[in-house]
């Protein structure tokens, strides 16, 4: 188990939202957080602490007004942190070369793959042509229907009709060396995980994993290192001190060392 930290970017500035509020049109989202600092000082923070494989993530999209700020922000972390840090939000063939010589140790692809409801072999097959299996990771992030979780693409704006499950997994292992999945019905909202996707990602012994979303407490994290049989990787954002939470962020290192 260990602990990915996360740069999320809305609009030029370091937040935390509540990821189901996010909405293209006036690029709104109702936020619990946004910093005074930028992603750098985060990047550095993260790097001075010893973690990788925390994932940037732009929240706005490459028509917003915002775009070009919010990518600026997101370089000027990975040139704090060379080789330490994953970007997703928008990735393609055509950038996604470009994000890694800027200094991403990996790329999150989502909405390229998972087009019109389905999964789009052919653009899988794209992003790892241009940018490798090895720093590839492929964003699951999804919603719990009757039919189990089913993947959300858009800045989780669009359902599809691909589930979460052990057999996509096991599939798309061949293309992608992780997978970061965001349970986004409790995404942003501090009131505990979802247990039956961690439960079910749990149960998967493949690729690294890690999972995001409403870790609040000690005990959600006790749950999930039990759910996950201490293979899941683990994502904090509005619960921890750093973004105006409760739960401190060196409390939750401790925990992770231990193990």
């Amino acid at each position: 188990m260990e602990f990915r930290p996360c740069i999320d970017i809305h609009n030029g500035k370091v937040k935390q939202i509540v990821g189901g509020s996010l909405r293209d049109a006036g690029d709104q989202a109702r936020e619990n957080f946004v910093s005074e600092q930028d992603a750098e000082f985060f990047a550095n923070l993260y790097k001075n602490a010893g973690l990788k494989g925390g994932h940037i993530i732009l929240l706005n999209g490459s028509g917003s007004e915002y775009y070009e700020a919010t990518r600026r922000q997101a370089l000027g972390a990975l040139a704090a942190y060379p080789g330490g840090l994953q970007i997703g939000g928008g990735i393609t063939p055509e950038n996604g070369e470009e994000y890694l010589r800027a200094g991403a140790s990996h790329v999150i692809v989502t909405s390229y793959v998972f087009c019109g409801g389905m999964i789009r072999y052919d653009r899988l097959q794209e992003m790892v042509r241009a940018v490798g299996k090895e720093h590839l990771v492929l964003d699951l992030s999804c919603r719990k229907t009757a039919e189990g979780y089913r993947i959300v693409t858009d800045r989780w704006q669009k359902m599809t009709e691909v589930r979460v499950c052990a057999a996509l997994m096991d599939e798309l292992s061949a293309y992608c060396d992780e997978f970061l999945i965001h349970a986004v019905d409790v995404e942003g909202k501090s009131q505990g995980i979802e247990c039956g996707l961690a439960g079910l990602l749990g149960e998967w012994t493949g690729l690294p994993v890690t999972y995001a979303g409403g870790v609040h407490s000690m005990e959600d994290l006790r749950i999930l290192r039990e759910l996950g049989h201490g293979r899941l990787n683990v994502s904090v954002g509005s619960a921890l001190d750093l973004f105006g939470g409760a739960l401190r962020w060196k409390d939750v290192l401790e925990f992770i060392e231990r193990c």
